[in-house]
C-alpha cells in the first residue's frame, strides 16, 4: 500500500511559553493515537512547537485503512429453521441484520455447534476522509486549563488561531479546524518574513520554515541552539553562562528564531545578595546571569533575542533600560528590610494565619521552639540557640523581599539574621530550615538547622493529621508526603539515633489549647514508617524485604534503615530461603497455640531426638554470639551469622515431630521453635521473605 508524509499545523497568537513543550507533545501523542485507533500505520512522527505554531508530522502514513474482514455468526442451524425446513424469526432476523438474503448465508462450525454465519470484507477508507476528525479530535484533547475565546465565535482554544495546515503528501486536506478553513499556507516569523509561505510537499515543511521563513520549527532544536549561544557569550566574556533548565524552556518558547546578547548593570547593584538579583533577571526578563571562576555573579546578563537586528546595540542597550528598574526594586527591598530586625518582626506572625484550626504562624513558631530545644538535648546542639532560631525562622516571610520572591524564603532569613549580628550557625539554620524542599535536595549542614528542620516539620504533620486533614489519595496540601521522607532523610543520612515516636509525641504535647485526635501519634508514625516503603522500592529493595521490618514497627528511623540493610543482604544468600520457610512454618505453628507458648522456658532434660538436642545447642551458642551484634545495631552480621543455623533446622524439620502425643515433648519443642523464632525477630520477621 502507498504511502506519504502527513503535516498538521496549527498557527495562533503567543502560545503560553511554559506550556509549550507539553502542548505539543500532547498534541504528537493524540494525534499518533488517534492514527492508530483508526488503524492507520505509519513509520514515524515528529513535532515542531514555536510561539505561534504546534504542528506534527507523521511519516509514511498508510493513504488508506486495511481491508477488513467481517465475519459474524447467527444462530444455531437447528434453531434456525423448523421441523419442516422453514427459516424461524431468529434466522430471517440475522439475515435481514447483515442485509442478505437467507439464501446468501453460509454456515460454521464453532464449539462443536454449527451456526449461520455471514462474511464479508469491509473496504478501508481514505485518509484523507478520516484525518480532519482525528486532528480536531487531538486538538479537543489538549491539556489546557484555561481556554480563550475570540471575536464573535463561541470557539475556544488556548489562545486566538490564525490559520492551519493540513497536507498529506502534495495533497492539500481542506476542512475546518476551530473555525479556520485548512489550506497549504503557513507563515514566517513575525518580524523577518511575515508573510504565507507554501508548502508544496509536507517533507519540505521544517525547510521551507527554516530558509524561506527565518524560523527554527523543531523545539528541541531550538533549544540547543540557544544553549549553544547562551554558552558562546559566556565564554566571549572569559566567564561562565549559568544556564537553568526551566529558564531554557521557557526562553526556548518565546522566541522563533535566538539571537543572544550580552547585556550589563551598575555592580552597586551587587551589594545585593546574588539570589534575589538571579531570580529577578530569570523571572522579570527571562535573562541567564553569568558567574566568573568563583561561581561569584558578575554585572552582567544574557538575553535572547528574537530578531536578528541591525544594530544588536540598540537591542542591548533596550534590555538594560528595562532591567535597571527591577534591580534597583531588589535593592530598595533589601536596603527597607533591613531597617527592621526579626526580631520586632515577631509579633506580627500573630496576624499570618499558619491553618485555620491550627493557629497562626506566631503560635507555630512558639510550638516548634519547645520542640527544637527537646530534640536538640537528643543530638548534641544548643537548646537556647535552637529556640530562637526556631521563633525567628518564619519573620523574613514578612518582609518586601519574600514578599516580592517567595522562593527566597528562608534565604533571606539567613541574610538579614548576618546584617543584625546573629551567630552564623542560626544564620545558617533560618536558610536549612525547609531542607529538604524536593527529591535529591541537600540537607542541613549545621545542627541547629538539622533541628529546626526536624521540629517544624514534625508539627505540621502533627497539626494537620491531628485536625483530620492527613493526605488522602493524590491530595496533599500541606505536602506531608514530602515532610515525611525527608524526616527520614535528615535522620537516616546524619546518623541521628532518634526515637521518631517520642518525638511526635513530644510535638503532640505542643498543642496545648487545640484539641487533637486521640490517635494523632500513632497516625502519624505509621504514616512516617510506610514513606520508607517508596524510597527502598527505588533503591531496588523489594516489598517483602521492607514488610520483613516494617512489621516490628522500629521506633528509631536509624535502627531500621540498618535492619533493612541486613535483610536485603541476608535475602541474597544461599540459606535465606530455607530460613526464611522455616521461619513462615514456625510462625504458623506457633500461631495456632496458647499465647504462654512465648514464655516458655525449653526443657533440656526433655530433649531426646539428636536433632533437637544439635538445634538447642547450636541456638544456645548463637544466643551468645549475636547478641552483642543485635545491641550495638550490627544486623547485617547477625544475620549472616544465624544463616549457619540452616543445616541443623532442615534436619530438626525432617527428623523430629513437633505435635506428638506427648504434650510435655510437644511444648518442649514449641518452645525451642520459639526461641528459634525470638533469635531472628531481633532483627525482623524474616518469615515474609517467604512467599508460598
Amino acid at each position: 500500500m502507498s504511502t506519504r508524509d502527513f503535516l498538521f499545523e496549527i498557527g495562533t497568537e503567543e502560545l503560553p511559553p511554559k506550556a509549550l513543550s507539553s502542548l505539543s507533545a500532547a498534541l504528537e501523542q493524540n494525534i499518533t493515537a488517534g492514527l492508530q485507533r483508526a488503524t492507520l500505520e505509519f513509520d514515524a512522527s515528529r513535532r515542531y512547537a514555536t510561539p505561534r505554531r504546534l504542528a506534527v508530522m507523521v511519516n509514511g502514513l498508510q493513504d488508506q485503512q486495511s481491508d477488513k474482514s467481517i465475519e459474524r455468526l447467527g444462530p444455531a442451524v437447528k434453531e434456525a429453521f423448523d421441523g419442516e425446513g422453514n427459516p424461524t424469526k431468529a434466522a430471517l432476523g440475522f439475515a435481514r441484520s447483515c442485509g442478505v438474503e437467507l439464501a446468501d448465508l453460509g454456515r460454521l462450525e464453532k464449539d462443536g455447534v454449527e451456526k449461520l454465519a455471514f462474511s464479508s470484507t469491509e473496504q478501508g477508507r481514505p485518509s484523507t476522509d478520516l484525518l480532519p476528525d482525528i486532528v480536531r479530535a487531538a486538538l479537543a484533547q489538549l491539556p489546557i486549563p484555561k481556554q480563550m475565546r475570540w471575536g464573535s465565535s463561541r470557539i475556544e482554544f488556548v489562545r486566538p488561531v490564525h490559520w492551519a495546515v493540513m497536507i498529506l503528501g502534495k495533497e492539500t486536506i481542506t476542512t475546518s479546524v476551530l473555525g479556520i478553513e485548512s489550506s497549504n499556507f503557513s507563515f514566517g516569523h513575525r518580524f523577518h518574513y511575515n508573510k504565507a509561505i507554501q508548502i508544496d510537499d509536507a517533507a519540505n515543511y521544517e525547510k521551507l520554515l527554516e530558509e524561506t521563513g527565518g524560523i527554527i520549527p523543531d523545539f528541541d532544536k531550538r533549544k540547543e541552539l540557544i544553549r549553544q549561544l547562551v554558552t558562546e557569550e559566556g565564554n566571549r566574556a572569559q566567564a561562565t553562562a549559568v544556564i537553568d533548565e526551566s529558564l531554557l524552556d521557557e526562553v526556548t518558547g518565546l522566541v522563533e528564531y535566538p539571537v543572544a546578547l550580552t547585556g550589563h548593570f551598575e555592580e552597586h547593584f551587587l551589594e545585593v545578595p546574588a539570589e534575589a538579583l538571579i531570580l529577578t533577571m530569570k523571572a522579570h526578563q527571562k535573562c541567564f546571569y553569568v558567574t566568573d571562576e568563583n561561581d561569584c555573579l558578575l554585572p552582567r546578563f544574557i538575553t535572547v533575542s528574537n530578531i536578528v537586528s541591525k544594530d544588536p546595540s540598540q537591542v542591548v542597550q533596550g534590555n538594560e533600560r528595562v532591567i535597571r528598574p527591577r534591580l534597583a526594586d531588589a535593592r530598595f527591598f533589601y536596603e527597607t528590610d533591613k531597617q527592621r530586625t526579626l526580631q520586632s518582626r515577631t509579633g506580627r506572625l500573630k496576624n499570618i494565619v499558619f491553618q485555620e484550626k491550627l493557629g497562626s504562624v506566631y503560635d507555630k513558631s512558639e510550638r516548634v521552639a519547645v520542640l527544637a530545644a527537646n530534640i536538640a538535648k537528643q543530638i548534641g546542639g544548643d537548646p537556647t540557640l535552637c529556640s530562637r532560631a526556631a521563633r525567628l525562622s518564619k519573620c523574613d516571610l514578612l518582609t518586601k523581599m519574600v514578599g516580592e520572591f517567595a522562593e527566597l524564603q528562608g534565604l533571606m532569613g539567613y541574610y538579614y539574621a548576618l546584617h543584625e549580628g546573629e551567630p552564623e550557625e542560626l544564620a545558617n539554620a533560618l536558610h536549612e530550615q525547609y531542607k529538604p524542599r524536593f527529591a535529591g535536595d541537600g540537607l542541613p549542614e549545621t545542627t541547629t538547622g538539622t533541628t529546626l528542620a526536624l521540629a517544624d516539620k514534625l508539627d505540621s504533620m502533627v497539626g494537620i493529621f491531628g485536625i483530620g486533614e492527613s493526605p488522602t489519595g493524590s491530595k496533599d496540601p500541606f505536602a506531608l508526603r514530602r515532610a515525611a521522607i525527608g524526616i527520614l532523610r535528615i535522620i537516616v543520612e546524619n546518623k541521628l539515633d532518634l526515637n521518631i515516636l517520642e518525638c511526635i509525641e513530644l510535638a503532640e504535647s505542643g498543642f496545648v489549647d487545640i484539641d487533637l485526635q486521640p490517635s494523632t501519634s500513632g497516625e502519624v508514625f505509621e504514616f512516617v514508617l510506610d514513606r520508607f516503603k517508596s524510597w527502598y522500592l527505588e533503591e531496588g529493595v523489594s516489598s517483602e524485604v521492607f514488610q520483613s521490618v516494617f512489621v516490628l514497627k522500629p521506633q528509631r528511623p536509624l535502627d531500621f534503615h540498618k535492619r533493612i540493610v541486613a535483610v536485603h543482604n541476608f535475602n541474597s544468600l544461599p540459606e535465606s530461603a530455607a530460613l526464611a520457610a522455616a521461619n513462615k512454618r514456625v510462625s504458623n505453628l506457633l500461631a495456632k497455640q496458647d499465647p504462654a507458648i512465648q514464655h516458655l522456658v525449653v526443657n533440656q532434660d526433655l530433649l531426646q531426638d539428636p536433632a533437637e538436642i544439635l538445634l538447642f545447642d547450636e541456638l544456645q551458642a548463637k544466643v551468645l554470639e549475636v547478641a552483642p551484634m543485635f545491641e550495638n545495631g550490627s544486623y547485617k552480621d547477625g544475620l549472616q551469622s544465624l544463616a549457619s543455623l540452616k543445616t541443623s533446622v532442615d534436619t530438626f524439620f525432617d527428623e523430629v515431630l513437633v505435635m506428638c502425643e506427648d504434650k510435655s515433648l510437644q511444648a518442649n519443642r514449641l518452645a525451642l521453635l520459639q526461641q528459634l523464632r525470638n533469635l531472628f525477630l531481633q532483627s525482623a520477621d524474616i518469615s515474609y521473605l517467604h512467599n508460598n
